[in-house]
């Protein structure tokens, strides 16, 4: 009863900077999730697919289920051959290999 009209609505309205300064953590979160977590994840998987595109013949690599094995043929884009064992070949989707070992020399261009 005792507070006027004009002076109850101007506390009642939210400024722009108010709400501004309510959204600014959300906005912090979001750009420490982004460096923290999807910018490494993004780089681990560019490093991945650099790794696997240049796999060629004579390396031996590490598959996703834990097998070692040495490729023998790389078919296509998609898949390479490993030989797992004596005499034991394989077809093998480029996306499961896990890491290449050790790399073999590239051939001598004479």
């Amino acid at each position: 009863m005792f507070i006027t009209p004009a002076y109850a609505q101007a506390a009642a309205t939210p400024g722009a900077n108010d709400m501004f300064m309510q959204l600014l953590p959300f906005v912090f979160v979001l750009i420490i999730m982004y460096f923290l977590l999807i910018r490494p994840q993004q780089k681990r998987a560019k490093a991945h697919q650099e790794m696997v595109k240049n796999v060629r013949r004579g390396d031996v690599i590490v598959m996703n289920n834990g097998m070692i094995g040495k490729v023998t043929k790389v078919i296509d884009d998609a898949e390479v051959e490993v030989e797992i064992a004596d005499n034991v070949r394989v077809r093998l989707v480029r996306g499961m290999i896990a890491e290449v070992r050790s790399k073999t020399e590239p051939a001598k261009a004479e």
